[in-house]
């Protein structure tokens, strides 16, 4: 709908009526409004004046373009009028010829002109208008004399004093400045926090005295200055991370607030209350520090605690150093002495004949068994993952690593850590496993910080470490720093004495473990085990009589093993194996191939679960991946 429409919907006369001397020198703005024709009839000089308009401007000029979006204002103040006579509003905010909107109140009166209704509206500047009621109420308290001031006097000096004395009580210290930047007051205990007397500071830049470096020393230019920023910006700022700067050049910690002073709308500088939080923030840091380590404790035992979870995992069958042979009696013995001292041990001897069992009872033995013994499967560790793997990694070290890892070196601190299949680690690798092992100490990957150690070291190879470092594939010092106190295992064929106590242990842990009914060792058992010369070793002999328990029927243990009485090149094998004592590089790899051909042909191809090749060689199932790819071995589908 159209604007004049709205307002009355009907023209009246335009012509401008003569309104008397009575408006013309009026010394209030005054319009007269024509509302049903939306025209202004008339503006005085001082209306043209308070507006920026010439009064032939005014004239005629629609009062909806005077008032910009106030149509329901105008029209709810003229009806107002109309009905009552007399009305005012503060509510209508008429455009200035610059644009910009003034702050009026309106008083208007009804005038009866020709059958209709005009306004006659004094305009009045609300702020001039407070400005002469704070003139009057000051005219009028001076009028009172000379009694009036005294009293303002008195109560101003009370205010002032009140505020001092509160300055004075405050435990925080409190300090003005201008909006230079210049002193203005301090009260006593920004004085006893600072070092410096009220009289030295006021009148002196705040910042270049207390604030003008941070805590690493670095400087602190004005202009970055929270202080200062509230007399430029307005704003509150707080801050709990600066130093203020004493007087005998000591830092100390400061949280601080600076408030803006105004008056009448002009940033006139700011105070600032602060405190001394040297003590709350080394608190925090303790604090820190001893959540660190928590973490770092809390860290270390998880990993204990997944590390001991996954050996008890891994460990399907309970096992442990059985004979009455003079190898195994000799294998006590060095046990035995070992155990009680922390020289470094290498075991050596044929995949499955027990090398692991002698690291565990060395270290179940000797003083350190309250902590865990800390297994490494050398071979089972990719190259590229060598070091953080043993020395652990710092979050963000490379791709991957989203947070703190503690390695193994760490884990077995005050415990034993043993090395198992020391002879796989590459010659690369090497040097840096004999630094530590020299130094006890280490550093995590992308972490600086040095750690130290104490750490016993056992290891163990089925490999001829003293071959390997003819060849260069072993470096001699590691090899002399491993072999401080060497234990041998003695083959299974070579200590055949032992294989009937063997038989009938692994015979009643298969029992326990599997549930089943009992089945008892013959003498034609016993015999046939005998007359086998066992490659595997004590694993495969478990392994041999796991599956025929399973198999058995009638209580009858069914062997599935090769005959080798006849067989001419076993025999030969074993002789020349037991007159040599070692066998060259390939012909290890093809006798663990063949063994693992063996163990899946058993499992049916299965590699994970109970009665897969993993269970039946006694590793783990990722250790046998890992060797099936080694030995081009394809998994059976």
């Amino acid at each position: 709908m159209e604007i004049r429409e709205t307002v009355i919907g009907a023209n009246s006369e335009n012509a401008t009526p003569n309104l008397g001397l009575a408006f013309e020198w009026a010394a209030e703005p005054m319009l007269v409004i024509d509302p049903r024709a939306d025209r202004i009839v008339d503006a005085n000089n001082e209306a043209a004046a308070l507006l920026g308009y010439p009064r032939d401007v005014l004239r005629g000029m629609r009062a909806t373009d005077l008032h910009p979006r106030q149509l329901p204002a105008l029209v709810v103040f003229s009806e107002a009028v109309e009905d009552k006579g007399r009305y005012w509003t503060h509510e209508l905010t008429p455009r200035h010829a610059d644009g910009r909107l003034l702050k009026l109140e309106y008083s208007a009166t009804a005038m009866p002109v020709n059958g209709t209704t005009w306004l006659l509206v004094a305009l009045q500047e609300i702020a001039k208008r407070q400005r002469r009621l704070i003139d009057q109420e000051a005219d009028l308290f001076m009028r009172a004399g000379v009694s009036e001031w005294q009293r303002a006097e008195r109560y101003f000096q009370d205010i002032e004093r009140e505020n001092r004395l509160i300055l004075s009580a405050a435990g925080e210290g409190i300090y003005g400045v201008n909006a230079e930047g210049i002193t203005t007051f301090v009260n006593p205990a920004a004085e006893r926090m600072l070092g410096y007397t009220a009289a030295e500071l006021v009148g002196r830049s705040m910042h270049d005295t207390i604030h003008h470096t941070h805590a690493d020393g670095r400087a602190y230019a004005n202009h970055d200055c929270p202080i200062y920023a509230a007399f430029r910006d307005g704003a509150v700022h707080k801050v709990d991370t600066e130093v203020f700067w004493r007087k005998d050049g000591t830092p100390f910690f400061v949280e601080y607030t600076s408030n803006p002073l105004r008056e009448r709308g002009r940033l006139l500088g700011a105070v600032i209350v602060f405190r001394d939080v040297t003590l709350r923030r080394e608190s925090e840091e303790r604090l820190r520090t001893a959540l660190a380590e928590v973490d770092r404790l809390r860290e270390r035992l998880e990993q204990e605690n997944e590390y001991l979870q996954e050996e008890i995992r891994s460990e399907t069958r309970h096992r442990g150093i059985i004979g009455h042979s003079a190898a195994m009696v000799k294998l006590a013995s060095q046990i035995e002495l070992v155990a009680q001292t922390d020289a470094t041990v290498l075991i050596t001897g044929e995949s499955g004949t027990g090398k692991s069992l002698v690291a565990h009872a060395i270290h179940e033995t000797s003083r350190r068994s309250a902590r865990p013994l800390i297994r490494v499967n050398c071979a089972a560790i990719p190259r590229e993952l060598f070091e953080s793997e043993f020395f652990g990694h710092a979050k963000g070290a490379f791709t991957g690593a989203n947070r703190d890892r503690v390695g193994r070196f760490e884990l077995a601190d005050g415990a034993t850590l043993f090395l198992d299949e020391v002879g796989e680690i590459p010659l690369e690798l090497q040097g840096k496993l004999l630094r530590v092992l020299q130094d006890r100490q280490f550093e995590r990957v992308g972490e600086e910080r040095t750690r130290s150690i104490d750490v016993r070291i056992i290891a163990a190879t089925n490999r001829s470490l003293k071959a390997d470092v003819k060849a260069g594939r072993f470096r001699e010092d590691l090899y002399y720093r491993l072999d401080v106190f060497p234990i041998e295992c003695v083959p299974l064929r070579e200590r055949m004495e032992d294989v009937p106590l063997l038989a009938q242990h692994a015979l009643e842990g298969t029992i326990n473990r599997l549930n089943i009914p009992e089945i008892r060792l013959k003498r034609s058992d016993i015999d046939r085990l005998m007359r086998y010369n066992w490659p595997g070793n004590v694993r495969e002999l478990e392994n041999a009589i796991e599956r025929a328990a399973i198999l058995a029927k009638n209580n009858q243990l069914r062997f599935n093993l090769p005959d080798t009485t006849g067989n001419d090149h076993a025999e030969r094998h074993t002789r020349e194996t037991r007159q040599v004592g070692i066998m060259t590089d390939e012909d290890r790899k093809a006798r663990d191939r063949r063994n693992i051909l063996a163990a899946l042909e058993a499992s049916k191809g299965r590699v994970f679960g109970q009665g897969g090749a993993a269970e039946l060689l006694g590793i783990r199932p990722t250790t046998l991946v890992s060797r099936m790819k080694a030995h081009g071995v394809q998994k059976r589908t």
